[in-house]
């Protein structure tokens, strides 16, 4: 095989659509905090001086929606009126109602499957894994990942404190014909800065401080491309420079493109809509598989109809690298592994405050996390399995 090169790419918390992905699953959070039987679907729109909380939320609990809202973009750092976005002068406007009852009866009580509950919505979702890295993700995304949470480092440490809140970060990685990594052939990074400072001496900061730290220098080679804000001006940036809404950075979220994704975002809904918990138990199993030694990258597909508990269909794609046919995996998966709605939740803890953490930076090969689809502690039943 000959070599080949993928891309992928990341961006910081203070990017408009991270804002906006951030807001809704911190009111998630808290509203599961109060009423862990709350049915969430909620969506923030951000732009100029405002912020719009809408959706559809049945809960028995209060919470101060303005006020969650105003304490995240606090948390993301945008507290001054100089960016023209702040958390103390911005309006929020909230637009709530309960969920659908039709969408709710189908939840509630399972088509096939009598006191079970259904699957939320109809749909596919992939859960992905690879040895490439420790984390068991692409290197791609990861390294992408890793240089938009330098950026964000580096601006609240004040280590450079030119750097404003929004950001964006973009790796190549060339691999060889078996698969391995053999350099980076591009790094692209944008970061919004203060007027004041000098384009050159924001590029060598960035490549010193940033780039340098978190690409290993082998990957960095003489014919290495490495374009900082190549406009050379980021100062107008978050939502005064372009609107944010919840749910537009899914392959972020996610395996930076190098797996495939059913479409459905996750911030800002609660474990019934198995756009978020399918996608977390097909990622924890293709994980646990990968760990196992059954194949050295697994995509698992699953999908679902709305009401129905049981999956539609389960898919193993192991690209050519498994040890025994994906068929094989498949069987194994289906005497492992529960995949109806209400056991993946109760499973992996699903009912707990743990989204606003992943809102950024993405959702899987969060070492830095300790979350229950991260964990690898169904390798040795997979082995006996086998």
């Amino acid at each position: 095989m000959s070599n080949r090169i993928f891309t992928s790419e990341s961006v910081t918390e203070g990017h408009p659509d991270k804002i906006c992905d951030q807001i809704s699953d911190a009111v998630l959070d808290s509203i599961l905090t109060g009423d862990k039987s709350a049915r969430v679907a909620c969506e923030t729109i951000v732009s100029t001086g405002m912020a719009l909380i809408m959706g559809e939320i049945t809960t028995d609990t209060y919470v101060d929606i303005p006020g969650i809202a105003r304490e995240t973009i606090k948390q993301i750092g945008y507290i001054d009126p100089e960016l023209g976005f702040d958390y103390k002068g911005c309006a929020i406007l909230t637009s709530i109602k309960e969920q659908s009852p039709d969408i709710a009866q189908g939840v509630n009580s399972a088509y096939d499957d009598a006191g079970d509950e259904g699957a939320g919505d109809q749909g596919m979702m992939f859960g992905f894994a690879c040895d490439e890295t420790p984390e068991y993700m692409p290197a791609p995304i990861s390294m992408a990942h890793a240089i938009a949470r330098k950026l964000a480092q580096a601006r609240k440490t004040g280590e450079l404190k030119f750097l404003r809140p929004d950001g964006k970060s973009q790796v190549t990685v060339e691999y060889d014909g078996n698969g391995n990594i053999i350099s980076c052939p591009a790094i692209v990074v944008s970061a919004q800065h203060n007027p004041d400072v000098s384009i050159e001496h924001l590029r060598e900061a960035i490549i010193e401080c940033i780039i340098k730290p978190i690409i290993p220098a082998k990957l960095i080679t003489k014919d290495t491309k490495i374009f900082v804000n190549p406009t050379g001006r980021f100062v107008t940036g978050g939502p005064v420079g372009d609107s944010g809404l919840t749910g537009r950075k899914i392959i972020v979220d996610t395996y930076g493109g190098y797996a495939s994704h059913g479409g459905g975002c996750f911030s800002g809904k609660d474990p019934t809509k198995v756009d978020r918990s399918a996608a977390y138990m097909a990622r924890y199993v293709a994980k646990n598989i990968v760990a196992a030694g059954l194949a050295r990258a697994c995509q698992i597909e699953i999908a679902y109809a709305i009401g129905v508990a049981c999956p539609v269909s389960v898919l193993v794609d192991t690209r050519g690298t498994g040890i025994i046919p994906d068929e094989k995996i498949e069987a194994i998966i289906g005497r492992l592994f529960d995949l109806r709605p209400s056991k993946i939740i109760s499973y992996l803890g699903l009912l707990k405050p743990l989204y606003r953490q992943v809102a950024a930076y993405g959702h899987f090969g969060r070492n830095d996390l300790d979350l229950p689809w991260e964990k690898l502690d169904m390798v040795e039943n997979i082995k006996q399995s086998v």
